[in-house]
């Protein structure tokens, strides 16, 4: 199988990071329950990947790093525990469902929200932002990066905004976080919601959520931290103020291992291999017939993804042509409703390619001449 879904999961891992999970589910017990050994290795290769992961984000203090099971808990714990009835919060059209249903629920509890339009091509229109700022905005959250066009958000750009105007940022980097640099100082990052699964190569079920000193935020959780036992109230320090119940240990000692593995191989490698993918892939069909292709492929600074139709066809029915010749995309609507209503893509959804440092160019070669047969076909 050609897998070509990696914004979805990456399936291709590092061997280190299977390695790194066999030899935790051998060796460890749970962190902070215990001097035993077993918890003692846990609780050392948890303070490893914390550390690891603050380096990572250029984060001062590794505390402020509490795990989660992925993005969308990290996003709900920061929605969820910012916002208050009263609240206005801005964010994109870009933005995916573990973004927005959590807003829409806030909405239901008196959170205001406004929503940044895009141009044609899917890009944030970062003139109207201003425009929609009011006395009781508290916050803006966005993605780094559409997860159906590619196109990258200039968080940068909107992090100084919210510094100047002494706003909250929130920003989600699943689908960035392991292929571009991301710094929570330079960018003025708030809070940091990111997922293992995806290009960190960490194995599913893991995540975490950065949150910048003198912050307040209400736990999504309560529960077992194994310290202060006998308060009835969640403990107020990071990271245990948002780490309730045992922690996945297996999966964080593989996202310690792949973000290791980002380090020795090098950002910039992975990311200049993953864009060369990404191109070949891009001029190899865009001159076919009927093909079209959706995002912004006038700059160079964009995620390794590709999305199309062809003609009027079902996403759907192209997507399985193509899986039964060997070739695992995501067709539908990629839980990113907004900008499938910016596209015009709603009824028809998209097919989407999204390329992995494992992908090779043998491999693009052969789905472009795959697609070239199923358009001649229809």
């Amino acid at each position: 199988m050609i897998y070509f879904d990696n914004a979805a999961t990456t399936l291709h891992k590092p061997q280190e990071v299977i390695d790194a999970v066999i030899k935790a589910m051998t060796s460890m017990g749970n962190a902070g329950r215990g001097n035993t050994s077993a918890s003692m290795e846990a609780t050392h290769t948890i303070f490893e990947a914390r550390e690891n992961i603050a380096k990572f984000f250029n984060i001062e203090d590794s505390s402020n790093i509490a795990f989660t099971s992925n993005s969308t808990e990290a996003l709900n714990t920061a929605i969820k525990g910012t916002l208050k009835s009263g609240d206005h919060v801005i964010t994109t059209m870009l933005e995916h469902n573990s973004v927005l249903r959590p807003l829409y629920e806030m909405e239901k509890r008196g959170v205001e929200i406004s929503f940044i339009e895009t141009d044609n091509l899917g890009n944030p229109l970062y003139a109207d932002i201003n425009k929609l700022i009011k006395s009781n905005t508290k916050a803006i959250i966005c993605t780094h990066a559409s997860n159906l066009t590619g196109n990258l958000v200039d968080i940068k750009f909107i992090g100084n905004l919210c510094k100047e105007k002494n706003l909250l940022f929130i920003v989600d980097v699943s689908q960035t976080a392991g292929v571009f640099s991301i710094d929570v100082k330079k960018m003025n990052i708030d809070i940091l919601c990111f997922t293992g699964h995806k290009s960190l190569l960490g194995p599913q079920g893991t995540g975490g959520i950065y949150v910048k000193d003198g912050i307040e935020i209400t736990p999504l959780k309560s529960g077992g931290t194994g310290i202060l036992t006998y308060e009835k109230q969640q403990p107020s320090k990071m990271p245990t103020h948002l780490e309730a119940g045992t922690l996945n240990g297996h999966g964080i000692a593989g996202l310690n291992a792949g973000i290791e593995f980002i380090n020795k191989t090098g950002i910039d490698i992975i990311r200049k291999k993953e864009e060369e993918l990404m191109w070949r892939f891009y001029n190899g069909i865009k001159n076919l017939p009927n093909i079209k292709i959706y995002g912004d492929f006038n700059t160079n600074d964009r995620c390794p993804i590709v999305t199309i139709n062809i003609g009027e066809f079902d996403s759907g029915d192209v997507a399985e042509e193509l899986l039964a010749q060997g070739v695992s995309t995501r067709a539908g609507g990629h839980c990113a409703p907004l900008m499938h209503e910016a596209l015009g893509t709603v009824n028809q959804g998209a097919v989407r390619f999204s390329f992995s440092y494992f992908n090779t160019f043998e491999e693009v070669d052969e789905v472009i001449e795959i697609l070239k047969n199923i358009i001649s076909s229809i």
